[in-house]
């Protein structure tokens, strides 16, 4: 039983790849329980599904567990708000149960749908439509909305962030006429923040949320991410470094790329949130190694003796240029296991600094403050290297959990923030600022200009792309 005047707190929940993740946050950023519960992933080749069931069995235990130090010390439940992993589809009845599986974010099954309707094969449209072709009817349903349905014990509208793999129309926020022959099954559309609910008897009894907590719509994880950073105001971006790389950042209106590989989401204010994927990352690291003791002997080697790019897959390159084609490199020969780890933290921080060169290119507003988020931010090392090739300084958030996004989402989305921004910089703490060391800057402005140089000669990289990023080089170098 909660009573006036007793402290207040908002949940988020993440449906990640690996595991349901949940937290219970503060006005000011402070964590008061946190809650997790593994999920199993189903592979065959090309394609990754996952049980629904499961999604809810994990958010009961993950909630149950960030909730359970409330029964000492009780806390009003403000809201709560849900991300998923962006492009995951499955179909459901109009009751909102499941009827397949959920066809993950990474899935690769529909190439030719992907083909009819001019997507990349993990987007959610295509997915949705081979759902619909080998299942028949149903509705087609993204990741957190199986929960928000459960929880609120209805169906619910979907949020514009998730349907936006799903072919919706963000900047007139309709389904776009194309779609107009699929009708019902595509469902209603809201902005995220908006109120979807409240938590039914049911869904309090499994999850230990208490009856009537607001339910909010939410964001994709990667939006998710971008919140628990506070790269909020235009011109911030952040930098999500974990298996993969993605940049997203805030602007006042979208960032146009005829290329296709920045996607820009709408933010709860109506403002837009663009941003792209790479494919380069610390899944390139060697399995098995020790990355502490790699990391203090990789600062003998700046630069390394040589310049690899280094992609996490075999699916080619998707940010900052669009080459299916592309695969890993190493130009030279590693003179040790340090050398070659070297190798690759530079390469992943070298396409960091080409993505911010091809959002330069396009127009976007890119001097705002950079966040570094995601499991590689864990290491210091890598951090101050980022931050030296970069040539600009970088910040390091306390908690970098997607959920924390949410929680932040739930507290703006039931009136706790003016605004978004207003919710972050209550609740984001930052843990460091990194400040780039000029000499170390300059040491890696050659092998940078070579890697620019390979990608071009490979024909991977446009050539209006390689010219504007030497000519960025060059002011650099002139300018310092």
């Amino acid at each position: 039983m909660m009573f006036e005047g007793e402290p207040e707190a908002w949940l988020g929940i993440d449906l990640g790849t690996q595991s349901v993740r949940a937290l219970l946050v503060t006005a000011d950023g402070t964590v008061l329980g946190a809650g997790t519960a593994p999920l199993t992933n189903h592979r065959d080749g090309v394609r990754h599904e996952q049980d629904p069931g499961e999604w809810w069995e994990a958010v009961c235990v993950a909630s149950c567990s960030a909730l359970a130090g409330q029964r000492s010390s009780p806390v009003r439940i403000g809201g709560l708000a849900v991300c998923g992993t962006s492009g995951t589809v499955l179909l459901t009845d109009l009751e909102g149960r499941p009827l397949t599986r959920g066809l993950m974010y990474d899935d690769g099954r529909a190439v030719a749908e992907a083909a009819r309707v001019g997507m990349q094969t993990s987007w959610a449209l295509p997915k949705a439509l081979w759902l619909l072709d080998t299942n028949g009817p149903g509705r087609v349903t993204h990741q957190p909305d199986v929960i928000t349905a459960k929880l609120t014990g209805g169906t619910v509208p979907t949020d514009s962030s998730h349907a936006l793999k799903t072919g919706y129309d963000a900047e007139h926020e309709v389904w776009p006429p194309q779609l107009a022959h699929l009708g019902e099954v595509l469902p209603e559309v809201v902005r995220p923040g908006a109120r979807l609910g409240e938590v039914c008897r049911a869904a309090a009894e499994a999850t230990g949320i208490p009856a009537g907590t607001p339910v909010v719509a939410g964001m994709t994880d990667g939006c998710a991410a971008q919140i628990a950073s506070g790269a909020l105001r235009y011109g911030a971006w952040n930098s999500v470094l974990g298996t993969t790389l993605v940049l997203k950042g805030a602007s006042a209106r979208p960032v146009r790329d005829d290329a296709g590989v920045v996607y820009n989401h709408r933010a709860p204010d109506g403002s837009w949130l663009p941003g792209g994927a790479s494919s380069v990352g610390a899944g390139a690291l060697p399995v098995g190694a020790d990355p502490a003791e790699l990391d203090r002997e990789a600062a003998a080697y700046e630069p390394s003796g040589v310049l690899t790019y280094p992609l996490a897959s075999s699916g080619g390159e998707r940010f900052p240029f669009l080459a299916p084609e592309a695969t890993a490199f190493t130009l030279g020969k590693p003179v040790s296991e340090a050398d070659g780890w070297a190798a690759v933290l530079q390469g992943v921080a070298f396409t960091e600094r080409l993505c911010l060169d091809y959002l330069h290119h396009l127009g976007a507003p890119i001097d705002g403050p950079l966040t570094f988020t995601g499991g590689a931010a864990r290491s210091a090392y890598w951090n101050q290297l980022r931050a030296d090739i970069l040539g600009r300084p970088a910040r390091v958030p306390e908690q970098i959990e997607p959920a924390l996004g949410m929680a932040v989402l739930a507290a703006y989305g039931t009136g706790a923030g003016a605004s978004l921004v207003d919710a972050a910089d209550r609740m984001v703490r930052i843990r460091t600022v990194l400040e780039p060391r000029a000499s170390h800057t300059a040491r890696f402005t050659e092998p940078y200009a070579r890697l620019v140089d390979e990608l071009e000669t490979r024909g991977w990289l446009p050539t209006p792309l390689a010219t504007h990023t030497r000519t960025r080089l060059n002011q650099d170098t002139i300018d310092s």
